[in-house]
């Protein structure tokens, strides 16, 4: 196999050499991503999983292989499943059905360089790898993320009646965060951004609860925009991180409810400040998130999951996440989910296009050699070190 298979920079051109090597070898903290799966998997399955969109079984017309994802996984892990770099799909699929689950998340996860996993852990429809599952299969390390609307559903699920629910809420989040760097909200699936965002009182808490209980379901599922808006300002009282889901995602979420400038609402409160927030994906929105970033000194942004998804088009993505954002405000993540190949892509795809993007502005001399090395880093792995306390 030549050696430029396995070279994560192969074909591109007029990046600096101390860059490229950096780029090569920078230890990734990913701010935000979720666990592999563990047990085998049909073809369907696997390429339900990244189809990021749709929960519908493939068309018998299309393969969800021709696709950028489809394609970067042909071209960068197909040479750690010994074959040829794009491979054809179907003997893609031979080679990664011959491995055991485990065998593949091993060999995947230690490629990716990552030395720190930030994970939710708050869904997942079939058996996925725990922390420290993840932490040993890549060799690394990994902590864990609360997700809100999950701890509410649990409590309602075990018996929380309405008039009970704010004060045990609030007393299983403060047991939540002592194992955990932070929080996270999907209300862009739920409700939308576009809520009444001041905090409610205990009575109009206890009213929200009564009617998502008269509901009834054995699998509550939180909606209700005044429990939104208490869980979330539940969390920001205690002060750890909070991620918001922000742009594309699954089509049970309103796009255009998830802009992140609908947001301003909650930024903009004097408590809400001191609480870091991390924007999540973002695309289409990344601009604004940017320009949230500049105009919020404690909010951060990532574009994570759409590098992924726009595959060889990534540069262009990471070029504009560059544009207007304070480089210590932004972050590395994957989002990958089930498939170790999106854990390993979404490395392979991010250090490729920061190479390239700061390549190109340090050859035509607007940026310094060292200056492109230290965005590099603060982005890949120092923001987020600092921004979770690892």
């Amino acid at each position: 196999m030549p050696d430029d298979d396995r070279d994560i920079l192969a074909g591109l051109s007029a990046i600096p050499g101390a860059l490229a090597e950096e780029a090569r070898a920078l230890a990734l903290v990913d701010h935000h991503v979720h666990g592999c799966f563990v047990d085998p998997i049909d073809r369907g399955v696997f390429e339900e999983s990244f189809n990021e969109a749709s929960a519908d079984p493939i068309p018998g017309f299309m393969t969800q292989f021709d696709s950028q994802p489809g394609f970067a996984f042909r071209r960068w892990c197909a040479p750690l499943l010994g074959l040829d770099r794009h491979a054809p799909a179907d003997q893609y699929w031979a080679a990664r059905s011959a491995l055991a689950p485990a065998d593949l998340n091993r060999r995947l996860l230690r490629a990716a360089g990552v030395e720190h996993w930030v994970m939710d852990t708050g869904y997942s429809s079939r058996p996925i790898t725990a922390p420290a599952r993840m932490a040993d299969d890549a060799r690394g390390a990994a902590s864990e993320i609360v997700r809100l609307e999950a701890l509410a559903e649990s409590l309602v699920r075990d018996g929380a009646s309405p008039e009970e629910f704010p004060e045990a809420y609030r007393g299983a989040l403060v047991e939540a965060a002592a194992g955990a760097v932070g929080f996270k909200t999907i209300l862009a699936y739920r409700t939308g951004f576009d809520i009444d965002w001041s905090a409610p009182a205990d009575g109009a808490v206890v009213a929200a609860a009564k009617r998502w209980s008269a509901a009834g379901s054995a699998m509550p599922r939180l909606s209700d925009p005044v429990l939104e808006a208490f869980v979330i300002h539940a969390a920001v009282a205690l002060g750890l991180p909070l991620q918001i889901h922000v742009g594309f995602g699954d089509r049970d979420l309103d796009l255009h409810r998830s802009n992140p400038m609908l947001l301003l609402g909650l930024l903009r409160q004097p408590h809400v400040m001191s609480t870091p927030i991390a924007l999540l994906h973002c695309y289409p929105y990344h601009r604004e998130a940017g320009y949230l970033a500049q105009a919020f000194n404690n909010v951060y942004f990532d574009v994570g999951l759409g590098v992924n998804y726009v595959g060889a088009q990534s540069p262009q993505l990471i070029a504009e996440s560059l544009e207007l954002a304070p480089f210590a405000k932004q972050l590395y993540s994957s989002d990958a989910f089930g498939l170790p190949e999106l854990h390993l892509v979404g490395s392979i795809l991010w250090r490729r296009a920061m190479a390239q993007v700061i390549g190109r502005w340090v050859t035509e001399s607007a940026w310094s050699l060292a200056d492109g090395i230290r965005v590099l880093r603060m982005i890949g792995r120092d923001n987020a070190r600092r921004l979770y306390s690892l």
